[in-house]
C-alpha cells in the first residue's frame, strides 16, 4: 500500500523557529465564497496540490469543505491518497496528474479520480471498467492549445473506439494558457476548441477556467472552475487590482542588532556599503527557508508595530539570515526576539515577485518547512 504524502509536520518547528509563517483560514474561506458567488450556478472547487501551495493541505481542506467546499483538485496520487484520509468519500478528489502505470488499485482503494492525459490512459481506464463491469470516477483533459497535459489533436480519432456506453467520464476539462492576459487571442481560441471537443464525450460535467480564468466571464465558467492562487490571496487579475483577500504573513525573528559606521560592508560579497552611520537588525530568515536570494538589495520589511516606515533588506540573503536597515525605527522600539513582517498585507507575494524576476506563485510554493505555522481561528 503506497504511504501517504510525506507533508511536513507542523508540530517539529514551533515558539523556538527563526520565523513565524501566519496562515489566515478565514481569507482562505473569504476568498472560496467570494469565488462561489462569481461563478454561481457554476460550482467552485479548490486546487490543494503542493501542500495547498505550501500553506498546508491537511488545515487548509478542512476549512474549505467546512465552509461547503465540495470537490477537490491535487497533482500527485499521493496527495490524493493523504487527503482522502481526513475527507469522506462524498468529496471527489481529482488527481490531474493522470492514471501513472499499475495504479489503477490504489485510485479505487482511496476512491481517487484521475484525470485521463492521453489515450493511453483512457484506454486502461476503460478497460478497468469493462473488466469490472462498472463506470469507475474519471476524467479527460483535453489539450486545447497550451501544449502541456491533455489529448492531443493526433489522438482525437481514438476516442472512436472507446465504449462510452461502460465507461461515462464524470468531467471532461483542459486548462488556459494565457488566463492571466485577458486580451490574448489564446483565450478565445482554446474556449471555441473546448466547446468543441467536449461534444466528443457524452454525459460529462466540463472545466475550464482555474483562478484567473474565473475572471474573463462566464462563457470560460462551464460547470466547475478550478481556482487555486486566487484561494490563497494572489491576484488572478494582473492587470487590476487584487479582488482576494491576503492569508499569509511571513515574520521573521530578530536574532541581532548592532550599529556600523559609514563606509561598512554588508554580507557576503559586499555589495552593499553604507552610505552613514546605520543600524542594523539580522533576520533569521534565508534562501534554505525559501526567502529567494534574488530579493538581496532589492525589497523592504515592516515592523508590525511601526508599519508606514519601509525598512530595506541590504546586502545579500544568506543561507539562513538577512539584514535589514532600522536606522529609522525609534531606538528603544525593537529589540532581539521581535518579528519583522516580510510578507504580508504591506508586502504581498504579487509586489514582491518581480524583484525576483518571478510570479507569486513562486513565491509561495517556495516557502520552507522551517517556519513556525500559525493557523488563524475561525
Amino acid at each position: 500500500m503506497s504511504q501517504p504524502y510525506p507533508f511536513v509536520d507542523p508540530t517539529l518547528f514551533t515558539k523556538h523557529a527563526g520565523a513565524e509563517l501566519h496562515i489566515d483560514l478565514s481569507a482562505i474561506v473569504q476568498n472560496y465564497h467570494y469565488l462561489q458567488k462569481k461563478v454561481t450556478p457554476a460550482q467552485c472547487g479548490a486546487v490543494v496540490k503542493a501542500d495547498a501551495y505550501s500553506l498546508g493541505m491537511i488545515p487548509v481542506a478542512k476549512a474549505l469543505a467546512k465552509a461547503g467546499c465540495k470537490e477537490f483538485f491535487v497533482a500527485h496520487l499521493d496527495e490524493g491518497i493523504a487527503l482522502r484520509s481526513i475527507l469522506g468519500k462524498e468529496y471527489p478528489i481529482y488527481v490531474l496528474h493522470g492514471l501513472p502505470s499499475q495504479t489503477e488499485s490504489l485510485f479505487l482503494e482511496h476512491h481517487l479520480t484521475p484525470i485521463l492525459n492521453d489515450i493511453s490512459q483512457l484506454q486502461r481506464w476503460s478497460s478497468l471498467c469493462q473488466d469490472h463491469q462498472i463506470s469507475y470516477s474519471a476524467g479527460i483533459q483535453f489539450d486545447t492549445g497550451m501544449s502541456r497535459f491533455g489529448i492531443g489533436q493526433d489522438e482525437i480519432d481514438q476516442l472512436q473506439h472507446i465504449n462510452w456506453d461502460i465507461f461515462q467520464p464524470t468531467l471532461v476539462m483542459s486548462h488556459l494558457a494565457c488566463g492571466d492576459t485577458p486580451n490574448h487571442p489564446a483565450n478565445q481560441h482554446q474556449l471555441k476548441q473546448f466547446q468543441a471537443l467536449k461534444q466528443l464525450v457524452p454525459n460529462n460535467r466540463s472545466s475550464l477556467a482555474a483562478s484567473s480564468g474565473i475572471f474573463l466571464g462566464n462563457n470560460w465558467h462551464f460547470d466547475i472552475v478550478r481556482p487555486g492562487i486566487a484561494l490563497y490571496g494572489g491576484n488572478p487579475t494582473p492587470d487590476q487590482q487584487n479582488p482576494m483577500q491576503n492569508v499569509i504573513s511571513l515574520r521573521g525573528k530578530i536574532i541581532q542588532t548592532r550599529y556600523v559606521p559609514k563606509g561598512a560592508f554588508i554580507g557576503y560579497g559586499a555589495t552593499f556599503t553604507t552610505p552613514k552611520a546605520m543600524k542594523l537588525a539580522l533576520i533569521s530568515i534565508g534562501y534554505a527557508d525559501g526567502f529567494f536570494r534574488a530579493f538581496s538589495n532589492k525589497i523592504s520589511a515592516v515592523s508590525p508595530d511601526f508599519p508606514n516606515i519601509p525598512l530595506a533588506l541590504l546586502g545579500r540573503v544568506s543561507m539562513d539570515s538577512l539584514c535589514i536597515d532600522i536606522t529609522d525605527l525609534p531606538v528603544s522600539a525593537i529589540q532581539v526576539g521581535d518579528s519583522i513582517e516580510m510578507i504580508g498585507n504591506h508586502y504581498p507575494i504579487d509586489q514582491i515577485a518581480p524583484q525576483a524576476g518571478t510570479i507569486g506563485y513562486e513565491i509561495l510554493t517556495a516557502l520552507g518547512n522551517r517556519y513556525h505555522r500559525i493557523y488563524s481561528s475561525f
